[in-house]
This record gives structure tokens, C-alpha cells and sequence, in this order.
């Protein structure tokens, strides 16, 4: 094999709660993960010229992203040549981007997780999925749960995962506006005190697990909107409409600011997405099912 292609599938948070900040300066999270059907394509390509090159389409959002040692995608391929520096030798890497960037749905983990994956298989290294995950982390805390992808409890910083039950069958439309956010800034400006009322995630875990979309989508809660809408109002004016056009519930995902809301009908959730573009309150809009 010369060749593979992956698709590096994007993420939710269905709930975010931040417990603590650590001695070490991370943040202690419980969260629960879903992946959502919007995907960016890498295609690897080994290479008889040393060293590890990216190149990215053309698609919006391309032209923020860089190809050198600071993308995340480099960092993977990094760490599996110096691991494996006598089977890789020059690998060729081409990103076409869909997920948005700067959202909050782990574009740059995912791509790194797929990174992982495809260089495992390409160059026939044999590497377990707990092996993978460990290297993962040391790219990103997200990394690790994008590598095995689908519904799962975070816990830690995020490293440690428990996958559960998929969620109820619904709807979901997702909107990123036109500005990015800095996560760095988000948990650096998060004031947790006493009186901080923090989402209740193992509630949310319960209706999942029960298969109550309902209740699913009245304990969905995110603890890092408290910064981020505060900066952007823009989010919570595209979680109000959502939800007046009949979403159960809409939250931010991740540090923001891509918000989805939660339909239980096709035609509430078509007509929501209508909306949301016509608004121009976003710059992407996507229409698609959870569950």
C-alpha cells in the first residue's frame, strides 16, 4: 500500500463541565462526546524524499491553516517517524477541510487522530488502540477521544474516556458564526467559585443511556459558554433561534462558537437551517442526524 485516505470525523459535546483547574494548569473536565456525520478528507501518501510535508485544498477556512511543525497534523506524523524512524521515511500528507476551523468540534484533534490511524496502517506498524490513544494525548487532550470516535464520557483532562450508549434518533443543525475562538483564552478567563452551577452530566449520561431525547436535551449544559457567550453574543442569539424554531434544546459545543440544536422533526429542523443561513449570523451551516 502507497496510499490511504481517511475521513477525520468532527465532534460535539453534548455536555461540558469544567470540575477544577490543576496544579499543572489543566483544567479537570466531565463531558460527554458524540461524533457528528461533517467530516475532513487526508489523504497520506508515502514518499521516498525524507521528511513529513502538508498541503491543504481549497475549501473555507483552508487558508487559516498551517503546514508546518504547528499543525496538528505534523505533531502525529512526528511522533510516529521518531518512533518508528526505520519503517517511515518521507510521508506526503493533503488535507481537504470541512469541518469549520476554530469551532469547538475538534477539527485539528480529529485530523490528528486520522493521522494516527492512517499512518498505522499505512507503514504496517501493528500499534493497539491503547498504544495510539497514549500517543494521541500528547498531542491533545481531544485526540485520544477522536481516535475511537462515537459516544463517550471524558473524564481527566480528557484522556480518559468511557465509551456508552449512543443517543436517541434526532435531528441536529449546526451553525459556526464568523469568528473564532481561542480555547487558551476561554479556560483562562473561566472563574469556577462556589457558587458556579455546573451541568449535571451523569443526568445527562442517564438519559442517553435510557434513550430519553427529551429529557437528553433538558440536561444538555456547557460550563464554558459562561466566558464565551459573554464575548460573542452572536451564540446565544443562534441558540434562541433554534430553539424558537421549535429545537428541543441548543448548545454550544466545545469553547465555541459552534452552536447545534436539537429537532426531533425534519421539517422543524429544515426550516431552522433555512434560518440560520438566511440570518447570516453564520458563516456555516449543516443539516444532519445524531443517533
Amino acid at each position: 500500500m502507497e496510499q490511504i485516505t481517511k475521513q477525520a470525523k468532527a465532534k460535539i459535546n453534548l455536555g461540558l463541565d469544567v470540575i477544577r483547574r490543576r496544579a499543572d494548569g489543566y483544567h479537570e473536565v466531565k463531558m460527554i462526546m458524540q461524533t457528528v456525520e461533517i467530516a475532513d478528507t487526508l489523504t497520506f501518501s508515502k514518499s521516498s524524499i525524507p521528511g513529513i510535508r502538508i498541503s491543504v485544498g481549497e475549501s473555507a477556512g483552508c487558508e487559516q491553516i498551517p503546514t508546518d511543525e504547528s499543525n496538528l497534523i505534523y505533531k502525529a506524523a512526528k511522533i510516529m517517524k521518531d518512533t518508528y524512524p526505520e519503517k517511515i521515511d518521507g510521508i506526503d500528507i493533503h488535507l481537504e477541510k470541512k469541518i469549520p476551523v476554530a469551532a469547538g468540534m475538534a477539527g485539528g484533534s480529529t485530523d490528528a487522530a486520522a493521522t494516527f490511524l492512517a499512518m498505522n496502517e499505512l507503514f504496517e506498524l501493528q500499534i493497539g488502540m491503547d498504544e495510539l490513544m497514549k500517543m494521541g494525548v500528547r498531542v491533545g487532550a481531544d485526540v485520544p477521544y477522536c481516535i475511537i470516535g462515537g459516544t463517550a464520557l471524558s473524564e481527566g483532562i480528557g484522556e480518559i474516556l468511557t465509551p456508552i450508549e449512543k443517543p436517541p434518533f434526532c435531528y441536529l443543525v449546526i451553525a459556526k458564526p464568523e469568528i473564532n475562538v481561542s480555547t487558551k483564552y476561554v479556560y483562562e478567563n473561566l472563574k469556577l467559585t462556589e457558587q458556579t452551577i455546573h451541568p449535571d452530566i451523569d443526568s445527562l449520561k442517564e438519559a442517553i443511556q435510557k434513550n430519553d431525547l427529551k429529557k437528553m436535551a433538558e440536561t444538555m449544559g456547557n460550563l464554558l459558554e459562561t466566558v464565551t457567550v459573554e464575548k460573542y453574543p452572536v451564540i446565544d442569539e443562534i441558540k434562541k433561534m433554534m430553539i424558537q424554531m421549535g429545537g428541543l434544546n441548543a448548545l454550544m459545543s466545545g469553547s465555541g462558537p459552534t452552536v447545534f440544536g436539537i429537532f426531533v422533526n425534519q421539517g422543524d429542523a429544515e426550516k431552522a437551517y433555512h434560518a440560520v443561513r438566511g440570518s447570516g449570523k453564520a458563516k456555516q451551516v449543516f443539516l444532519t442526524t445524531l443517533g
